[in-house]
C-alpha cells in the first residue's frame, strides 16, 4: 500500500495529482458542510441533481415514510404502489404524449434504455435500422451505449474498441445553424437511420453550449419528416433547469422517447425513467416472448426512490414549494438573478463567451493553451473555488453556475464575484 492509502476511487478524479478531497458531513438548502466546519455553497447542484435544495423536507419525509413499508423488491413481473402512482402521475403531468414509463437508476441507463427501445422498435416491426444520429459535442453518460452516442475524446478514447459507430450532426453554432440542419436531413434521409438523440437547448459536459428552441423545433420536424425517432435526453435539462419544467416545451416538441433522471427525485436519491410513446410500447407488445424488452437492473423502480420522486412531482404539480413560492416564480427569479450576474461577468477582462439557458450560466476564461476539458487552467480554477468554499467544477476553461433553486442572493453573488475574481489566474 502507498503512503496515505485511501480505498475510495473517485469518479473524474486524477488521484495522482494529490488534490484535496473535502469530507462533507451534512447538507441543507444550497450548502454543504465539511467535517472541519466549513460552509460550502453548492453552485452546481452537486453535479446537476439538486433542484429544490438539499434535504427538502417533503421529499425526506416521503422517503422516511416509505422506509417503514417497503424498501426494495423485484420489479420484473411484480409491482408496488409508489411505482404505479409515479408512472400514472408522470404520464398525466408531462406536457408530452408519452404514456409509458420504464424505470432505471441513472441518466446513463435511461439513455441506454432509450437507445434499446428505438432499435427494438424497428426490429420488432420487421424493418431493422441500425444508425443512431447524434449531435456534435454531446454527452449522454459513461456506459457503453451512452458513450457511443457522445462526443469522442478524452472521456472515452481508452474504450474506443467498445463503442459503436454513429452519424454525427454538426453543432448548430451561431451562423452555422443551416449547415447543421442540412446535415441532419441528409442523415435522416438514409433509410437505415433509426433515431436522433439530442440534449435539448444546451449541451452539458460538452461545454454548456446553447442553441435556440427554433433550431430544436426544426430538428424535430426533420426527424418526423423521415420517420426517424427523436430521443430527448433531458437528464440535465429537465425539472426546470432551462427555465421551464422541460426544455422541449420551449420548442413545442414532443419526443418519441424522453430520458429523465437527476432532478426526478429532487436530486435526493438515484432514479431514472425513460418515457415512451404508444408506438414504441406497442412494437414490443406481443404474444411472442422474443419481443420482450430485454432490459432491467436489480434496483429498477426502487420503492424508496419512487417515493422521493412522487414527493418531487407533487411539488411541481401543485406549483408550490414549502415556502409558498410557485415553481414558475422561483425559476423566473433565479433566471433573472443569473442574468444580472452574467451581465457583470461579461464585462470582466479575461472572460468571454458568456451565455445563459434558463437557470444556468456559463463563461469561458481566455487561456493561451486553448479551450478543452484538459486545459491547464481547469485544476487551478477548481482549487481557486474550493479555497473560497465554493463547489464550482469547471469544464476545462469553462466555468458554469447551476445552483439549487433555493439559493439566496448573498450566496449567488458570492459565486458570481468569485468567477470574476478567478481571472487573476490568467495574469
Amino acid at each position: 500500500m502507498k503512503s496515505g492509502y485511501n480505498p475510495v476511487w473517485h469518479p473524474f478524479t486524477q488521484h495522482g495529482l494529490g488534490e484535496p478531497i473535502p469530507m462533507i458531513e451534512r447538507a441543507e438548502g444550497a450548502c454543504l458542510y465539511t467535517s472541519d466546519g466549513r460552509r460550502i455553497i453548492d453552485a452546481i447542484s452537486s453535479w446537476w441533481v439538486i433542484t429544490h435544495g438539499h434535504r427538502d423536507p417533503a421529499i425526506m419525509e416521503a422517503v422516511k415514510a416509505q422506509a417503514d413499508k417497503l424498501d426494495q423488491m423485484i420489479f420484473a413481473g411484480w409491482t408496488h404502489p409508489p411505482a404505479q402512482e409515479l408512472a400514472q402521475g408522470l404520464t398525466q403531468w408531462l406536457p408530452f404524449d408519452l404514456p409509458y414509463a420504464f424505470y432505471s437508476d441513472s441518466g446513463s441507463t435511461a439513455v441506454e434504455v432509450g437507445l434499446k427501445m428505438a432499435l427494438g422498435y424497428w426490429a420488432n416491426r420487421g424493418e431493422p435500422r441500425g444508425t443512431i444520429a447524434v449531435l456534435e459535442h454531446s454527452y449522454h453518460g459513461d456506459t457503453i451505449g451512452a458513450m457511443s452516442v457522445g462526443a469522442r475524446g478524452v472521456f472515452n478514447q481508452a474504450y474506443a474498441p467498445l463503442l459503436f459507430d454513429v452519424a454525427t450532426v454538426p453543432f448548430p453554432a451561431e451562423g452555422a445553424e443551416q449547415a447543421s440542419l442540412d446535415a441532419l436531413e441528409s442523415i435522416c434521409r438514409d433509410s437505415q437511420t433509426a433515431a436522433f438523440i439530442v440534449e435539448p437547448l444546451i449541451l452539458g459536459a460538452g461545454g454548456m453550449l446553447v442553441y435556440s428552441p427554433d433550431i430544436l423545433a426544426q430538428m424535430a420536424a426533420i426527424c418526423a419528416r423521415y420517420n426517424v425517432l427523436l430521443i430527448a435526453d433531458e437528464v440535465m435539462t429537465g425539472w426546470g433547469r432551462t427555465g421551464t419544467a422541460f426544455a422541449c416545451e420551449q420548442a413545442g416538441v414532443s419526443p418519441d422517447i424522453l430520458c429523465l433522471a437527476k432532478g426526478l427525485t429532487g436530486g435526493s436519491v438515484p432514479l431514472a425513467v425513460t418515457m415512451a410513446s404508444a408506438p414504441i410500447y406497442d412494437a414490443h407488445l406481443s404474444e411472442d416472448r422474443a419481443k420482450i424488452f430485454y432490459h432491467s437492473s436489480s434496483f429498477t423502480a426502487n420503492p424508496l426512490s419512487c417515493a422521493a420522486a412522487l414527493a418531487n412531482l407533487k411539488i411541481w404539480r401543485e406549483g408550490d414549494t414549502i415556502e409558498g413560492d410557485t415553481m414558475t416564480r422561483r425559476l423566473d427569479d433565479l433566471c433573472e438573478r443569473q442574468a444580472q450576474g452574467l451581465a457583470k461577468l461579461t464585462k470582466t477582462p479575461g472572460i468571454a463567451g458568456g451565455r445563459q439557458c434558463g437557470t444556468m450560466i456559463a463563461v469561458d476564461y481566455e487561456v493561451p493553451d486553448g479551450a478543452g476539458y484538459l486545459s491547464n487552467l481547469a485544476p487551478q480554477l477548481l482549487a481557486f473555488f474550493r479555497e473560497r468554499d465554493l463547489l464550482v467544477r469547471p469544464l476545462g476553461n469553462t466555468a458554469y453556475v447551476m445552483p439549487p433553486y433555493c439559493i439566496d442572493d448573498a450566496d449567488l453573488t458570492r459565486v458570481h464575484d468569485a468567477m470574476a475574481d478567478a481571472t487573476s489566474l490568467l495574469r
